[in-house]
């Protein structure tokens, strides 16, 4: 008869016993007796009552002559008490987590907090200082230090062009922030200037300017620059530049691009969309950023500058305010 399985292995080879001792697998195979052959001594007929209980062990031959007595045969291990119907099978030994024992510890990676979950944990944004001139002569290499730049304007001075350009070509990250940008956020319900100044468009306009200026500050505190570009009006300190200062700190840098009424106008011709303003619209607001001369604020007249250029001049200016800070 073949075993169901194949025949069990043999044991491993135990001290004091003689390597040419025959193997008989129903002394050595724990816990799975070899049935007898039927018609064997001591074998239960099929069917017989008593055919269903453990079969005792054969008795052992006498070792056959001129060999050493085989070793006794090992202990049979006890079956296992079979569990009952739906019963959760006790926890392997060094477990964890099972009955009256501990949960499981998570496991530790090293060099990880064990918190981390794919958010990255950034510093908070403050109040933005003036950068520091560095101690050596001679101007400070504005490409490699973090700035807060605020770009002031006219509609058609052309500040939107030149803070992306400006921002594109830094040697350290930057950012530009466009408050038109941001004050188009608003989708429906947005207040349009164009169709008539009121409280709507004047609260919309200064909810830009806060939000333009929180993300000035997150940017800069995570070493990222900042040019922000807006029309402020110098006749507006409070609501103007002041509430830049507010938002984004005394650190911030303004520089006014101030080109002739002759050069906005064509560029404002250029324009589609709620961005496009009227004649009349653009020399009214252009006569009002005529207040910036005399305010001691660095301005740069861009009328006969293409962006690149303007960006040049304004890495200069740049490096001087930080030098001598303008008072504003």
């Amino acid at each position: 008869m073949q075993h169901a399985v194949g025949a069990p292995l043999p044991p491993p080879h135990r001290p004091g016993q003689d390597p040419a001792t025959p193997w008989s697998p129903t002394a050595n195979h724990q816990g799975h007796p070899a049935a007898p052959h039927p018609g064997a001594p001591g074998a239960t007929p099929a069917g017989h009552p008593g055919a269903s209980h453990p079969v005792p062990p054969p008795v052992p031959q006498a070792p056959h002559p001129g060999h050493a007595p085989a070793s006794p045969p090992a202990p049979m291990a006890p079956p296992a008490p079979s569990a009952p119907p739906g019963a959760v099978p006790p926890p392997a030994p060094g477990f964890a987590g099972g009955p009256g024992q501990p949960p499981a510890s998570p496991p530790q990676h090293t060099g990880v907090p064990r918190d981390t979950t794919g958010h990255v944990q950034l510093p908070p944004g403050g109040p933005v200082t003036m950068p520091s001139p560095p101690p050596a002569a001679g101007p400070p290499d504005v490409t490699t230090t973090t700035l807060a730049v605020l770009l002031i304007g006219p509609a058609g001075a052309g500040k939107t062009s030149v803070a992306k350009y400006w921002a594109d070509h830094r040697r350290v990250p930057t950012a530009h922030i466009s408050l038109d940008d941001v004050r188009e956020w608003v989708r429906s319900g947005f207040a349009d200037p164009q169709s008539g100044w009121n409280d709507n468009s004047e609260a919309q306009y200064r909810l830009a300017r806060r939000t333009c200026g929180f993300a000035a500050r997150n940017f800069l505190a995570n070493g990222i620059s900042c040019i922000l570009d807006d029309a402020v009006f110098p006749d507006r300190p409070v609501v103007g530049l002041g509430g830049w200062k507010r938002h984004v700190g005394p650190g911030l840098l303004p520089v006014v691009l101030l080109p002739g009424l002759e050069i906005v106008l064509e560029r404002n011709a250029k324009r589609s969309g709620n961005r496009r303003l009227t004649d009349e619209e653009v020399a009214r607001i252009h006569g009002r950023m005529a207040g910036w001369y005399g305010s001691g604020l660095p301005i740069i007249d861009n009328s006969q500058l293409d962006v690149p250029a303007t960006a040049r001049v304004l890495d200069e200016v740049l490096a001087r305010s930080i030098a001598s800070p303008p008072k504003w």
